[in-house]
């Protein structure tokens, strides 16, 4: 099966490429850059795909931010996700191709709703202000991938990932989520000598984080059988921690002894955010019921990145 990954040089496409073609060797995943397909137009979309023989679509192209990154620039993050989600999955929907996944994020949820959430819990309430512009792009892709396989019969299907990391996350970059960001931070504290670490607000506000890896395979998995999946699905850990355990984990872990200091004028966003993947674990997906050896994983890669 020939399939356009977008997105390729993201951390999710880059684990998409590493373990295709050993969990699902039958695919030929096509990866362009941006400048041989540009995204954000229709037209160029279609007849990509059309002259490539496309079959199914991964859409895991976006832009992406932590907290600063959206509150600095939420026009950026809502007016090009939103030219990019239209002209991709249009452009695939117009070039026939019946199979598409979505990648969504849970920041489409409600801020502070009943946990763990569950599917039908999305537009039940106000989006996170923090990265409101982000959230409102991921659901209008969600959306039209629900309304073309209502009014059409493809099966386009949104997959909703808890915040992720992997050993080609973020390392470094203002666009790192929290669990490559505390990397970096102790990471470069131990490098340098340092006694404390800073962590943006009070620590309290809980995650639920994933393995990249993990949610790269489902998606292999449930490439072939689409239909069977619902519109919107949850593929998570089923388990979070607050933001000062995954500190002190990674600080264990990368042998810091350190403190740290809470900056509690630095925003911190959702104060928790737990997903119920209970309908993907029926569906075969299998999270790992540690996190510690995936980190372990993710600290050796940004000893070498950083």
């Amino acid at each position: 099966m020939r399939v356009l990954l977008t997105g390729g040089s993201g951390m999710v496409g880059r684990a998409l490429l590493r373990l295709a073609p050993r969990v699902a060797p039958g695919l030929d995943l096509l990866a362009p850059s941006r400048a041989e397909l540009p995204l954000t137009q229709r037209e160029a979309v279609t007849d990509w795909i059309t002259a490539h023989r496309v079959e199914a679509v991964i859409h895991a192209a976006a832009k992406v931010g932590g907290i600063q990154a959206n509150l600095d620039d939420p026009t950026g993050f809502l007016a090009e996700n939103l030219r990019l989600n239209d002209a991709l999955i249009m452009g695939a929907f117009r070039a026939g191709v019946s199979r598409l996944v979505n990648i969504g994020s849970s920041c489409i949820y409600p801020r502070d709703w009943r946990q763990p959430l569950v599917e039908e819990d999305v537009l039940a309430g106000p989006l996170e202000p923090s990265n409101e512009g982000y959230a409102l792009a991921k659901i209008t892709a969600a959306r039209l991938c629900a309304a073309i396989s209502g009014q059409h019969g493809f099966a386009y299907r949104t997959l909703i990932p808890c915040n992720l990391f992997g050993a080609q996350d973020h390392f470094g970059q203002d666009s790192a989520h929290l669990v490559a960001a505390a990397i970096t931070k102790i990471l470069r504290a131990k490098a340098d000598g340092a006694d404390h670490v800073t962590i943006w607000g009070g620590g309290r506000a809980r995650r639920e984080f994933l393995a990249v890896d993990h949610l790269v395979r489902f998606v292999l998995m449930a490439l072939n059988r689409l239909q069977t999946l619902p519109l919107l699905l949850n593929v998570g850990a089923d388990r979070d921690y607050s933001v000062d355990e995954y500190y002190r984990m990674i600080a264990d872990l990368a042998g810091w002894r350190g403190r740290f200091i809470h900056d509690r004028s630095r925003p911190e966003g959702m104060q928790a955010k737990l997903m119920s993947s209970a309908r993907a674990r029926d569906l075969g997906h299998a999270p790992p019921a540690d996190i510690r050896p995936d980190l372990r994983i993710a600290i050796r890669a940004a000893r070498m990145a950083l």
